[in-house]
């Protein structure tokens, strides 16, 4: 372990060290694993329509690494869903780190059967305090704190413990560390407050501009009259033994998971990364250099993530080797920039298996533009959908200024706004194209399908009506609860997919045995009305009835789910026999069609600037490619593109940009030497100011002054190098995925040759 000074202490090699391995408080035993993850796996795959992995084959199949998985969006059913994919596609387990207020109830029980981490956050134990607290001079002592009525060091508030101002409804409440307790009513922190909220709690004063700096600063003290604020204390968080037991592990060539973003939220961009990730690796690679511990991220892509029989992608990038260099700042008393570095470029690589968008709006044009963006007319593949997300949100990023992409931006948002009016979905729209005759026997043929599958739907649906309506109203109940006690979800919806299963599983298994019990009872009481024989024995009737009604349940799940399909189906036809909407539902195709032009002829246009193996890579339809492979070139429609000889006017290419990974090593204290790992909380980094700009623009991770180092070996968005190896992969995994199927439902280019398939057959051996 480093010594306490920040200079790296001599650590002897590990077969010579004579170290007593501490007793684990969660230790790892395989059977239990298993066996637990077996069971909530047949509720993942009851509340999960389809858990597609993807790129499984990168994870390591021995030695330690650490897992950092983003976004984090649904609370406990995350971890549930990544050591289950790790487990059944990669061979490996892995202990997650779980904070130490949720390790109680069934919650805590499960965390010991998977080898979980408990972590304390200074946060989770914050209690108010006594009085209030203000600034007295905020310009020349901004450290200083004073209060009225307070009690430090009188049980409330200790050197190393923090002070939390209250949370407001659009960020989350500033907090800083205690320096110094100097009195019952002072004390000083080891860094002032910043941002314009946090001085404005703790002043009353109204000239403070964005940037959190006063506008009049002749006037030293708080507004007068002004009597403080209230506040939260937190005690010292150790967390000495929480890197230990990390460190154990990944040292015994374990596997440690992490959700690096702290806690769960609803938000469609990736939040601020916090410090206890990069200190785990660099601490460890500090105490052990030759251990071989890689970091591999995972990009949890949900679909609708709250709802029942939603689908995800779970996808995991190339691993990386943290660079040596790193480990020596890290050892040198350079911690806060090894830790930043590492940060940023964790922040790169999560952004390349994920689909991040500022806000919940531009997720949605995304989508719409994908859907209008479909020339082979096909579902495609849940990965496939995945990828063209990402890599519109980044061309739209890049180009989002653009008078094109101005001009398109209103034109779908209008369409999706007129397919909310009409209550309809995208896909429903190619109704219209029917013939009146056609329509008809369509409707009457689905009808005819809905009543018979309720057959199957109505005896589940009326036993077991109490879990679904517990399941919803419980869980939007909790929904609200997190969303008032948190500044970062939108609407909760984050924690209401693991309510849903925890309602399950307690209410299920008792409506079970109370059926069952009546049953029993009426069996016992008169053989059920006669209908039972007197052979039978009474007592085999519970038995008999819990599969039973685990059978009725699951039937009316999946006859439930097809049931759903078809019934959101039958609007769409009734619009089109309606005489009143049929002109509107009509008018409403050709406006797809029109956009669907319109967004492919754009994508076709500016897709080759930005993406170099775009021809071989764009959706095609069948027999749409040239000889060699390529794709055919486009159907010229209004404005011809450049290349083909046009002179019409271009505008300028606008600069490469990149998503802005620096914005979780900005939260890094500049004054914190994190020279001892226990007195740095793991979740414990402040989010950046809001008066830096949140522009995601600027680049990192290699570029000159960016403090990211070079990544383009697992940068699958950013660099030509790193755009050939992700179209390798994919083409490959298509023509492995077209063999085994027999049915190629994306065309993609057969140009590769066989040093490519000797190459890959060659990386999946290197990690398998």
């Amino acid at each position: 372990m480093p010594d306490q000074t920040g200079t790296a202490a001599t650590v002897p090699p590990q077969s010579q060290q004579s170290r007593t391995k501490p007793k684990e408080l969660y230790p790892m035993v395989g059977w239990k694993y298993d066996l637990f993850l077996w069971v909530m796996g047949v509720l993942v795959d009851l509340f999960f329509r389809e858990v597609h992995p993807r790129g499984t084959w990168k994870v390591p199949r021995t030695g330690p690494v650490l897992f950092v998985a983003a976004p984090h969006a649904n609370q406990f059913v995350d971890a549930l869903v990544l050591q289950r994919t790790l487990r059944n596609d990669a061979g490996r387990r892995v202990s997650l780190l779980i904070a130490q207020k949720s390790v109680h109830g069934f919650i805590g029980w499960g965390s010991r059967q998977v080898g979980s981490v408990p972590v304390g956050r200074p946060q989770d134990s914050a209690k108010p305090g006594s009085g209030f607290v203000y600034l007295p001079d905020p310009i020349n002592d901004p450290t200083l704190i004073r209060g009225v009525g307070t009690k430090f060091g009188e049980g409330e508030g200790e050197v190393g413990g923090m002070i939390f101002l209250p949370s407001t409804k659009k960020e989350t409440g500033a907090s800083v560390d205690i320096a110094e307790v100097i009195s019952p009513e002072e004390i000083r922190t080891k860094r002032p407050f910043k941002g314009k909220v946090a001085l404005q709690q703790l002043t009353g004063r109204d000239d403070i501009d964005e940037d959190g700096k006063y506008i009049n600063k002749q006037v030293h003290g708080c507004k007068e009259g002004f009597q403080g604020t209230k506040y939260k204390l937190a005690p010292k968080v150790d967390q000495t033994k929480v890197y230990e037991a990390v460190f154990d592990r990944l040292r015994n060539g374990g596997c440690v998971g992490i959700f690096p973003e702290g806690g769960s939220h609803d938000r469609t961009e990736l939040l601020s990364l916090k410090a206890g990730v990069a200190i785990m690796a660099l601490g460890a690679l500090a105490e052990d250099p030759d251990i071989g511990l890689k970091i591999v991220p995972v990009g949890m892509n949900y679909f609708h993530a709250h709802k029942f029989r939603s689908r995800a992608v779970v996808e995991f990038g190339a691993p990386l080797d943290i660079p040596p260099r790193l480990v020596e700042m890290y050892k040198n008393n350079q911690r806060r920039e090894a830790i930043g570095e590492l940060l940023d470029t964790t922040h790169q690589m999560l952004s390349a298996v994920t689909v991040s968008t500022p806000n919940y709006d531009t997720l949605m044009l995304i989508q719409a533009a994908r859907r209008l963006y479909n020339p082979t007319g096909r579902k495609l593949p849940l990965p496939v959908v995945v990828e063209l997300n990402r890599r519109l949100a980044l061309a739209y990023e890049r180009y989002k200024d653009d008078e094109r992409i101005v001009r398109l931006t209103k034109a779908v948002k209008e369409y999706n706004k007129q397919l909310r009016y009409l209550n309809l979905r995208d896909h429903q729209v190619q109704y219209a194209r029917m013939s009146i005759p056609k329509v008809i026997f369509t409707l009457i043929y689905r009808v005819a399908k809905l009543l018979t599958l309720l057959v199957g739907v109505l005896p589940g649906l009326v036993l077991f009506a109490p879990v679904f309506i517990a399941g919803k109203v419980i869980s939007i109940r909790k929904a609200k609860q997190a969303l008032a006690a948190s500044s970062v979800k939108i609407q909760g919806r984050d924690v209401m997919a693991t309510w849903k299963l925890m309602v399950s599983i307690f209410l299920a298994p008792t409506l079970y045995h109370f059926y069952s019990a009546i049953v029993t009872w009426k069996v016992y009481q008169d053989r059920l009305w006669g209908h039972v024989p007197e052979w039978v024995p009474w007592w085999s009737t519970y038995l008999v009835m819990w599969p039973l009604m685990v059978g009725i349940t699951f039937a009316a799940l999946r006859f439930g789910e097809v049931g759903m399909d078809i019934f959101k189906s039958l609007r769409p036809l009734v619009l089109c026999l309606n005489p009143s909407s049929m002109y509107g539902i009509h008018q409403l195709r050709e406006t797809r069609a029109r956009l669907s032009a319109q967004v492919t002829d754009l994508i076709n246009t500016l897709g080759p600037e930005m993406y170099p193996d775009f021809e071989k890579m764009r959706l095609l339809p069948d027999g749409a490619r040239t000889e060699d492979g390529a794709a055919a070139p486009p159907p010229t429609t209004g404005r011809r593109r450049e290349s083909d000889g046009s002179s019409g006017h271009e505008p300028p290419t606008p600069p490469r940009t990149r998503r802005n990974t620096t914005q979780s090593s900005r939260g890094l204290p500049r004054n914190e030497s994190f020279s001892n790992i226990g007195g740095v909380g793991i979740f414990s980094t402040r989010p950046p100011s809001r008066s830096r700009s949140r522009s995601r623009s600027s680049s990192s991770g290699g570029a000159i002054g960016s403090g990211g180092f070079p990544v383009s070996g697992f940068t699958t968005l950013d660099s030509a190098g790193g755009f050939e190896m992700a179209s390798k992969k994919i083409r490959e995994a298509m023509k492995l995925r077209r063999r085994r199927s027999g049915d190629a439902k994306l065309e993609i280019s057969d140009d590769s040759s066989e040093e490519e398939d000797a190459e890959y057959t060659e990386a999946r051996k290197k990690y398998t």
